[in-house]
């Protein structure tokens, strides 16, 4: 991450405001803040050549994953903990992972002041090695807390950490998938760019207020941005979130509203994983809600090679990542809590006209990695030189509300038959009020591409009370096929349309 540092003299009509824990003297400089400050800075930085701040100190780019758990952030020392703000922010030290520092500002009253780095707020080990501190060094993100359940408590609900990277959780939840601010060129063959939130503003909130505004300033080679985060913890955890993005190239492939998470197996895949547990993901699955009004389902799966997925669409109203095994034992993790990971749903706040919802799915042996990304994709290239705004709302925490009332999709299942040849696929609906007649009061439709299916089979799941549809196919020469299924009664849509995309 970039650093974009300026010198400015303190004010000690401002010193109020600071936090009583915090030095005076942490205050490297000061000047005047608004989003319409913000958007005029990012139009002018992109006006200029990206030129990226110099990374921190060797040594603390050199740290150990070991060395760099050993020093963190003492909250007794938190920004405005020990006031009556109902907002506490802690800080990240910059180094291995996150080698460039941001630029982090308090802004109260249209003034905004810059923390210097203090590494008097940090706590560390007795073997954390003894590094320099110069000019260069500072912090790489913070971490927003709050009273979520017990007045004095102040827990954590949100991070902004590496890149564009922030991530959520609903009230009792524990972290899972990531969302960003931008993806360029994710998937393509000469390699994704990563631009960076280089500079971030909190609003002091007013004591008793339940909403909490933060800003970011965006830049990498390709363009710049300026964001407006507006904050409610709770459950769900909500975002609203406002941007404009000041391309220096023509964007051709630019991901919108980007979310980053984690699939490693589940019931489709386990064979290929010699584990206990019986499912590892931090989502499942892509939901859509489309422009035509229908709610997709698209169970995730870790592919042997890079696939990616467009689902076409005009006018999308949302779609997200979901976890939606929320049982103990569907994972049977009790260090790692999978079913407690939040879902993620974004609702774009106008109409985003033609485009796409992308899906990445990338191979992974090990469930350290990320390697699912999905986003909107608008279908017209976004001009050098011009201002592109959009909007949306994002939802972290269980399953959005305000969607079409029909039965969703709680299982899937793939494996071989008796004859070893054939694959048999078995979809299981919730038990929904619209599912409750008998299975023969329903049609099911199911195609394929590249397969032969056989006719299907609809029964009740006697384990659930919904109803399972199982059909097979011989993969035969296939080597990949897209899979659809949807139940319909009187020829009214009554569930999910049930999306996959099998390889062989």
């Amino acid at each position: 991450m970039t650093l974009h540092r300026r010198t400015f003299l303190s004010v000690l009509a401002a010193a109020a405001a600071l936090p009583r824990t915090l030095r005076a003297e942490l205050i490297t400089g000061e000047h005047p803040f608004s989003p319409d400050w913000l958007w005029a800075e990012a139009e002018a930085l992109a006006a200029r050549p990206y030129r990226p701040v110099p990374e921190v100190p060797a040594p603390w780019r050199d740290l150990s994953y070991d060395q760099y758990r050993m020093i963190w952030f003492n909250s007794q020392r938190g920004i405005w903990t020990g006031t009556d703000r109902p907002l506490h922010l802690d800080l990240f030290a910059a180094g291995l992972y996150f080698p460039r520092p941001v630029e982090i500002n308090l802004v109260e009253d249209g003034v905004a002041q810059t923390l210097g780095f203090d590494i008097g707020l940090f706590d560390r080990t007795d073997q954390f090695p003894d590094l320099p501190v110069d000019e260069t060094m500072g912090y790489s993100g913070l971490r927003l807390r709050a009273e979520l359940n017990t007045p004095g408590i102040f827990e954590e609900f949100m991070v902004f950490q590496g890149a564009s990277y922030f991530r959520a959780i609903a009230n009792g939840q524990t972290y899972g998938l990531s969302a960003r601010g931008l993806a360029l060129g994710t998937g393509d063959a000469e390699g994704e760019e990563f631009p960076d939130f280089t500079r971030f503003w909190v609003e002091a909130p007013a004591p008793g207020s339940d909403t909490y505004m933060l800003h970011a300033l965006l830049d990498g080679p390709s363009t710049t941005g300026a964001y407006s985060f507006s904050i409610r913890a709770g459950r769900p955890t909500t975002v609203e979130v406002r941007a404009t993005v000041f391309p220096r190239r023509d964007l051709d492939h630019v991901g919108l509203a980007p979310l980053t998470s984690m699939f490693l197996f589940d019931e489709t895949n386990h064979i290929r994983f010699d584990d206990f547990r019986p499912a590892v993901h931090d989502s499942d699955g892509l939901l859509i809600w489309n422009g035509a009004g229908e709610r997709l389902w698209r169970p995730l799966a870790n592919p042997r090679t890079l696939q990616i997925s467009h689902f076409v669409d005009d006018g999308p109203r949302g779609f997200g990542l979901m976890q939606r095994a929320r049982e103990v034992e569907d994972f049977a993790d009790f260090e790692a809590r999978y079913e407690n990971r939040p879902s993620l749903w974004i609702t774009p706040a106008a109409d985003w006209g033609a485009g796409s919802v992308q899906l990445v799915e990338i191979p992974a042996d090990r469930e350290i990695y990320d390697n699912i990304v999905a986003f909107w994709r608008p279908r017209d290239v976004i001009p050098a030189g011009t201002a592109h705004d959009f909007a949306y709302r994002m939802s972290w925490g269980d399953t959005p509300g305000a969607l079409p009332d029909v039965a969703a999709v709680t299982n899937t299942r793939i494996g071989g038959a008796f004859d070893q040849i054939r694959k048999v696929v078995a979809v299981d609906f919730e038990d929904h009020p619209l599912l409750r007649g008998d299975p023969s009061d329903y049609t099911h439709h199911i195609s394929a591409s590249a397969l032969t299916l056989s006719d299907g089979v609809l029964e009740r799941n006697p384990g659930t009370g919904g109803l399972r549809l199982a059909f097979s196919f011989d993969p035969a020469q296939a080597e990949t096929s897209e899979l659809r299924a949807q139940l319909r009664r009187d020829g009214v849509l009554v569930s999910e349309v049930w999306l996959y995309r099998w390889t062989a």
